[in-house]
């Protein structure tokens, strides 16, 4: 069985982000920093081939994808299983906002309770169970759609959480011990005759960002 490398991306900056903000399925767009960073990204995986780019269908993940997919004249593969987490009433919401009008629901986020469901807002949220059985899905469903050598997938930072716990077989209810960066690149690789067939090889690789670091200073 070949191995599949995965090159898994959270989407570039967003107001929103820098905000605090609970984004959930509310549909953000990226920032002109975030747009920068989609562009650095796709220079920065100049001359690495995709078999497939694959992105959440919201336009924060796809305004990251679209360069990336552009360079190379590959369709960006949309896939509403990538969105991030629903949080229901709480998007849109700054964490002290959130603490003030739903203590209970607040309560349950802090606290990671897996099984808890937050008011409905615009939309229906989800558990954080219900969303992480969604991501991982979603995430084995692209894997065995087609044999491919290397894919890049476009997401959100729910879903490289869910993932990341997937492959290290982490329970949900313990506190994130892995950094998320916007329009970072996460490594890992998919073989099915492995015993733990999902592997992390490099995780929250930002390394592609020190230009635009370098470019603010320039001004």
């Amino acid at each position: 069985m070949a191995t599949t490398q995965i090159l898994l991306i959270r989407h570039g900056e967003t107001d929103w982000n820098l905000e605090r903000r609970l984004q959930g399925h509310l549909d953000i767009a990226l920032n002109q920093v975030g747009e920068r960073q989609a562009q650095a990204l796709a220079r920065c995986l100049d001359g690495v081939a995709l078999d497939a780019i694959f992105s959440s269908d919201l336009q924060r993940a796809q305004q990251t994808a679209v360069p990336l997919a552009a360079a190379r004249n590959l369709p960006l593969q949309l896939d509403a299983g990538l969105r991030e987490r629903c949080y229901g009433a709480l998007e849109g919401l700054r964490y002290p906002e959130a603490a003030e009008r739903f203590p209970e629901a607040y309560a349950a986020l802090m606290g990671r309770d897996v099984d808890f469901r937050y008011p409905a807002g615009v939309h229906v949220a989800e558990t954080m169970r219900e969303f992480y059985q969604r991501a991982v899905h979603a995430l084995l469903a692209i894997l065995a759609s087609a044999d491919r050598t290397r894919i890049a997938i476009v997401t959100h930072g729910g879903v490289l959480d869910c993932i990341y716990r997937y492959a290290n077989s982490l329970p949900l209810e313990q506190p994130r011990n892995c950094d998320i960066f916007n329009a970072s690149i996460n490594r890992l690789s998919w073989n099915t005759e492995w015993a733990q067939p999902l592997r992390v090889d490099g995780w929250a690789d930002v390394a592609h960002l020190d230009e635009l670091t370098l470019d603010e200073v320039d001004r």
